[in-house]
């Protein structure tokens, strides 16, 4: 059964032609009986060839047939040619114009062909015998009805199809939107784990290399201050390679998806060690905490650890020889403040927004999308007497 409902649904001309056919087989057959009684029978036989090629294009050209309907049942008032059996295909094409996606006004030429087509042929060929106004009323009526029903299915059928289409379009719509949302995520991570690793790789490579340099530096003369160099430096590796596991475990899956994943990040508690590291490094920092501390959405401690973190690293790399810093983390009731200031004389703003001499980081870009994230401020610029100054404030809550 199924295969027959596809192959009629792939050759819908070939099932029209079939039914038009056997119309125009009935319709020859009504005329050769009804032959005595038929005052022209070729004028009946023209009429029910013509219908019958209504009924076969009526999908091919539905208009046009539509049209080629209308004149040939003005052309039977007209010439007297009484309605017969031929003249079903007028339902068929009501129907078709109806349901078909065509220009509005074959659809109202279709129903209003339909609701005058009985009246008129009353009109033309009175019901015979005794009857009052009232029965002869009826009787078109009744006759009325399938053309309307003929046209009401057909439009209900059309009207059902857009609706369906709708449907298929706006689900569409949502795959595509939910497959652009799906891209801007896939984006914003990896945009997040690119600033996660620009604060790994710049901070402690950047302390490695002091490191490195200081130990070339006095090995010969203090091997001492060398050894401790190396262990800084090594120690600083490991931690490093251990942040880097965790940033890209989170690209694996399967077998390797839990490496990384309980590897906690970095938070405000951690801050403290972090400055103890860059003082082994060389640079003299003051770290003060004000206001009571308590716990933070990790997103906001997130983000503090690295603004602290990338701030101490320019200092290093752009604040010159001799330079001092300061972090001072302050907890208000609705947020945490951060002021990181240096001391240093050894570069502009454009430098540190540019990476300095000997890069192309985008640390300042980096703090900025981070303290956005979170709904924060950020105020980074040259200190009145030389020197940077970068101050955040960080809300509990994101601004909406």
């Amino acid at each position: 059964m199924q295969r027959l409902y596809d192959f009629i649904r792939r050759h819908p001309t070939g099932v029209d032609t079939f039914w038009a056919v056997v119309l125009l087989g009935f319709s020859l057959l009504w005329v050769v009986t009804s032959y005595p009684e038929v005052d022209t029978p070729a004028a009946y036989g023209v009429v029910a060839v013509l219908f019958s090629l209504v009924v076969a294009l009526r999908r091919r050209v539905p208009e046009k047939m539509l049209l080629l309907g209308v004149a040939l049942g003005v052309g039977q008032l007209a010439f007297g040619v009484m309605p017969f059996f031929a003249d079903f295909a007028i339902l068929v094409i009501i129907y078709t114009v109806a349901a078909s996606d065509g220009p509005r006004w074959a659809s109202r030429l279709a129903l209003i062909g339909g609701l005058s087509a009985a009246t008129l042929s009353q009109l033309r060929w009175p019901m015979e015998g005794p009857g009052s106004t009232l029965a002869k009323v009826f009787f078109t009526v009744i006759m009325t009805v399938p053309f309307a029903l003929a046209w009401v299915l057909g439009d209900s059928l059309r009207t059902r199809r857009a609706y369906f289409a709708q449907l298929e379009e706006r689900a569409s719509r949502l795959e595509q939107e939910r497959e652009a949302q799906a891209k801007v995520a896939v984006a914003a991570e990896r945009a997040r784990i690119a600033r996660e690793l620009h604060d790994v790789v710049a901070h402690n490579v950047s302390v490695m290399v002091v490191q490195a340099d200081g130990a070339a530096y006095v090995l010969d003369a203090s091997p001492d201050q060398a050894k401790q160099a190396l262990e800084t430096i090594s120690s600083t590796g490991r931690q490093a390679l251990a942040e880097m596991r965790r940033l890209l475990g989170i690209l694996r899956t399967g077998e390797h998806q839990e490496a990384g994943e309980y590897v906690p990040q970095p938070d405000v508690e951690q801050i403290e060690d972090l400055v103890e590291q860059v003082r082994g490094a060389g640079l003299t920092v003051d770290f003060r905490i004000e206001g009571t501390p308590r716990p933070l959405p990790s997103g906001v401690e997130l983000t503090a650890y690295r603004i602290v973190q990338e701030a101490l690293t320019n200092t290093r790399k752009h604040g010159g020889p001799d330079a001092g810093a300061s972090v001072r983390l302050v907890y208000f009731d609705d947020g945490l403040g951060l002021l990181v200031e240096d001391d240093g004389r050894g570069a502009t703003q454009e430098m540190y927004e540019d990476g300095g001499a000997d890069g192309r980081g985008h640390g300042l870009i980096g703090m900025r999308e981070r303290v956005g994230m979170v709904g924060g401020t950020l105020d980074a610029g040259p200190r009145p007497g030389g020197g940077f100054r970068i101050s955040a404030l960080l809300p509990l809550k994101p601004a909406h």
